[in-house]
């Protein structure tokens, strides 16, 4: 059974104020997995980073649906990470007046989405 994809359908969300590390610890649980076992492992993970996967993941679907024509019953995760954004710089003041940074990290999510095709 050889498995073949079809032109994948992205969604992007951008300037995610969230570590990029913290996403991609989701990230790598749903890619390569059905439309429906992702949104499943996504409605019961822990991490705050489910929420904005989720309508990443819904809008692609949303896409590949409305501008290809392709059945969310057929679609796979075939692409999914989180690239890092600008950190927001923010000072925090210590003694003898000081100023330390703190840096406020922002990533960009793209989850890809394409029909499986079975031979």
């Amino acid at each position: 059974m050889a498995v073949e994809t079809q032109e994948e359908v992205k969604a992007i969300a951008r300037y995610i104020r969230m570590s990029p590390f913290k996403v991609r610890r989701v990230l790598d649980q749903i890619r390569g997995r059905s439309y429906r076992e992702a949104l499943i492992i996504l409605e019961f993970m822990p991490y705050r980073a489910c929420e904005p996967i989720t309508k990443v993941l819904r809008s692609a679907v949303a896409n590949a649906e409305h501008n290809n024509g392709y059945d969310p019953r057929d679609l796979v995760v075939t692409q999914a990470y989180a690239d890092q954004g600008p950190k927001l710089r923010r000072f925090r003041a210590r003694a003898q007046g000081r100023a330390y940074q703190i840096h406020k990290p922002t990533c960009h999510i793209t989850v890809a989405v394409a029909p499986l095709l079975e031979e």
